[in-house]
């Protein structure tokens, strides 16, 4: 392994096995860096199968010719996986954990809403459906009503009764309320469905921008990392390397590392500086913010399934509302009632009609008829695709020092020459120190 990584780090190769070697080593990582290129546009960011083969093809080759021609581009390029550690790599996760949010978690919420508007428009229309039919049975209790007002008419050759006869007309509109309400169902899923559009391409071309300036970034900052490192030898130099302590023991100044043990710290070391400590606690808070807004969006899917869920099942366990219309009616005619008067003696009655009747109704608020889809509950590989992406962005914060200490390694086993001159600068400048103590 040693081997292999001296060749690839190596500016120009010794000989045509060194040369086969590199030649072998690019084609490889080129290989896997193109297939997860197109499984990266194909299935995160959801562009065609077709243009991401051809993006993958073109930028596979593009990678290899740089790989295998440009060595400071292969010295960038190495100085991008640690940087996935860094900041830029948990943007990139972000961008990722909001593209799963747009295309699994909004959705599901905006269904279980759209469940519970199915549910109220059935409440709606069976109610409404309940109430029109009731004016059928008030159409039948007016007639019944009026045939018993006439039948007391035939018999009273004084007072002639009106025609006890109701008309109704709501019942003959049954059909334009229906479909006015069909019409105003189906606007409210367009306007629903334009929504839940309209949010996933918002999100699509969102997340397609952040990573491809997150990918951009990147290379920027490797790019940034590596012209610092060459050109100032103060830039990141803190640290006791191997190759320090032997110029340190070549010269007989070991004890110039001892003294300076709580200002420098060893690369491979777990011990960590206090701007490391501070930027691991700044990234960790701002990945807890993130987390926040996260689970807020995931409690607001949990919540919509559980109303959307528990209005389903209460709207099946409606009962009909019974409805009872009673009513009483009793003609009487008194005969010559003022010569009862006259004897003070009560006055006799004639009964003309007695009508006592009751009917019955029932109120139905649902039926089976009702075309409501089911509820949609969150699905738990989401949530633990949405978990483990949190977890890898908390240890990325966590760990980005160590990220930027293996950036630093890298470009010290490309360019040794420089590596050197950094390492006699950090002794100058530990021996001057000691000098004026």
């Amino acid at each position: 392994m040693a081997d292999l990584w001296g060749i690839y780090s190596k500016p120009v190769p010794a000989d045509s096995r060194e040369l086969w070697t590199l030649f072998l080593q690019c084609s490889c990582i080129t290989a896997v860096i193109g297939g997860l290129f197109y499984n990266w546009m194909f299935a995160s960011l959801e562009y065609s199968w077709h243009l991401s083969v051809a993006m993958a093809i073109s930028f596979s080759l593009l990678l290899f010719l740089t790989l295998f021609l440009v060595h400071p581009a292969r010295c960038v390029f190495t100085m991008i996986m640690p940087t996935l550690g860094t900041k830029q790599g948990r943007k990139l996760l972000f961008s990722t954990c909001i593209m799963i949010a747009a295309v699994n978690i909004t959705p599901n919420i905006i269904s279980n809403i759209k469940t519970i508007l199915q549910v109220i428009q059935c409440i709606c229309k069976n109610s409404s459906d309940s109430l029109l039919n009731s004016t059928a049975l008030l159409q039948k209790v007016s007639w019944e009503f009026g045939d018993a007002v006439q039948e007391a008419a035939h018999n009273n050759d004084f007072y002639k009764p009106m025609n006890g006869h109701f008309h109704f007309s709501l019942f003959q509109n049954s059909s334009l309320i229906y479909q006015k309400m069909h019409l105003a169902g189906e606007k409210i899923s367009r306007e629903f469905l334009s929504v839940e559009v309209l949010v996933k391409d918002s999100v699509r071309v969102a997340n397609r921008l952040a990573a491809g300036f997150s990918m951009l970034y990147l290379c920027f900052e490797s790019s940034w990392y590596l012209k610092n490192y060459l050109t100032n030898v103060r830039f990141d130099n803190f640290y006791i390397t191997k190759k320090l302590e032997r110029l340190a023991v070549d010269r007989r100044a070991a004890h110039l590392l001892v003294g300076s043990s709580k200002k420098l710290i060893r690369p491979t070391g777990l011990k960590l500086s206090r701007e490391e400590v501070v930027l691991c606690l700044v990234q960790a808070m701002l990945v807890t913010v993130a987390l926040m807004l996260m689970l807020v969006l995931v409690a607001m899917d949990h919540f919509a399934f559980s109303v959307a869920d528990t209005a389903v099942r209460k709207a099946a366990q409606f009962s009909a509302v019974p409805v009872t219309l009673s009513i009483k009616y009793k003609a009487e005619m008194g005969v010559m009632p003022f010569l009862y008067k006259l004897f003070w003696q009560p006055p006799e009655t004639l009964l003309l009609g007695d009508f006592n009747r009751t009917y019955h109704h029932h109120l139905i608020f649902s039926s089976a008829q009702c075309r409501i889809s089911p509820p949609r509950p969150p699905s738990p590989s989401v949530l633990l695709a949405v978990g483990l992406l949190f977890c890898i962005l908390y240890g990325s914060a966590l760990l980005e020092p160590f990220a930027r200490r293996l950036c630093r390694g890298i470009a010290a086993s490309f360019f040794q020459g420089c590596e050197e001159k950094r390492v006699l600068h950090l002794y100058r400048k530990l021996a001057r120190r000691h000098t004026k103590e």
